[in-house]
């Protein structure tokens, strides 16, 4: 018989780095929303659980079930063995703790590997998720890094992280950079995945005193940060950065590596071209062509960006401080010499 384990207890055993959850749906299933850190060993690709759902349709479910063990039975040497290959203790999910769950941890059982089944699925850790952001109270006070585009936020939020301080990366759960371009050179998360690995920043950080967040608008991309979140991150400290527009160019331009991708550049300005005049844009698209990156950037800074760019924090002074600097990294100086010690003295 196949023991199950119930999801807070999966949940605390992945936490103290003990165990792991491992995924037997489909890549596709996988990718789209998974327990955060799982591996994905599916008892069917993509293609297989495609051909299964038809038959199961318009055939019949025993004619499913049938092509399902065929297909299932070509593939179990390799499929044991990415589960021989594990290290730690396991525990194996599908989408509602069903068959396929089922399938996989009594052929491992048979085959003497130990493991449990989630109780549930991930649909279990999907309602969990859910609740978690509508009802958890997160404690932490927040201290939002706001400033012009190209401020080097996020440089200075991942700074702050390596040394130590409490930080939630919006945008790294979100993969994208919170801008029209901002997709490009990474892959964005599903809703989904954004909230499941929302959730498990949340439950790390949750006794802190404080964390460090950029000021992000509702979307990223195209994934929304929950309002228990942004309600808060609204309400937050405000640290107002303020860098001199070369440093801004020489920030975007390191971070989103255009001269990479300069066709997928040139495809995303065509979203926005028609918010300048025909003459900016015209002078943008040369600029592209020719890879002339430092000015494209520029003129984006100053004739896109920067005139939408605005932040409640600027019209309330008692909320915000001013952190003045010619670099990025002497801005990260700056607020670990007056903000943090002004935050351990209670005085921020």
């Amino acid at each position: 018989m196949v023991q199950e384990i119930a999801l807070e207890e999966l949940l605390e055993r992945i936490r103290s780095g003990q165990h792991i959850a491992v995924d037997v749906r489909s890549p596709k299933e996988f990718e789209e929303s998974a327990i955060p850190n799982s591996l994905n060993i599916p008892v069917f690709n993509n293609e297989e659980r495609a051909e299964i759902g038809t038959l199961y349709k318009q055939v019949s479910p025993e004619a499913a079930k049938e092509r399902g063990l065929e297909l299932f039975s070509r593939k179990l040497p390799s499929f044991i063995n990415e589960f021989k290959a594990i290290e730690r203790p396991f525990t194996v999910y599908c989408w509602r703790g069903g068959m396929r769950s089922k399938t996989a941890a009594t052929v491992l059982g048979l085959m003497g590997i130990e493991t449990t089944r989630l109780t549930g699925g991930i649909r279990f850790y999907r309602q969990w998720v859910v609740k978690q952001l509508e009802e958890q109270e997160f404690g932490p006070q927040y201290i939002v890094l706001n400033g012009y585009t190209g401020s080097g936020k996020t440089t200075i939020l991942r700074k702050l992280k390596e040394m130590g301080h409490p930080v939630i990366d919006l945008e790294q759960l979100a993969g994208h950079r919170g801008s029209i371009f901002g997709q490009i050179g990474l892959k964005p998360n599903s809703q989904k995945q954004f909230e499941s690995q929302l959730v498990e920043e949340m439950e790390k950080l949750k006794n802190e005193p404080f964390i460090f967040i950029e000021g992000e608008s509702k979307r990223i991309g195209k994934v929304l940060i929950p309002s228990l979140l942004f309600d808060k991150k609204e309400a937050g400290k405000q640290i107002i950065l303020h860098l001199p527009i070369e440093e801004r160019v020489a920030n975007l331009v390191r971070d989103y590596e255009p001269h990479k991708y300069p066709d997928l550049f040139l495809e995303a300005f065509q979203l926005i071209k028609k918010r300048l005049t025909p003459a900016m844009s015209l002078a943008i698209e040369e600029h592209m062509e020719k890879q002339e990156f430092d000015a494209v950037a520029e003129l984006l800074l100053l004739h896109y960006y920067d005139p939408r760019y605005k932040h409640s924090a600027f019209r309330n002074p008692e909320r915000h401080i001013d952190i003045h600097a010619n670099t990025t990294e002497e801005a990260i100086d700056k607020i670990c010499d007056v903000v943090l010690p002004a935050i351990a003295q209670s005085k921020y």
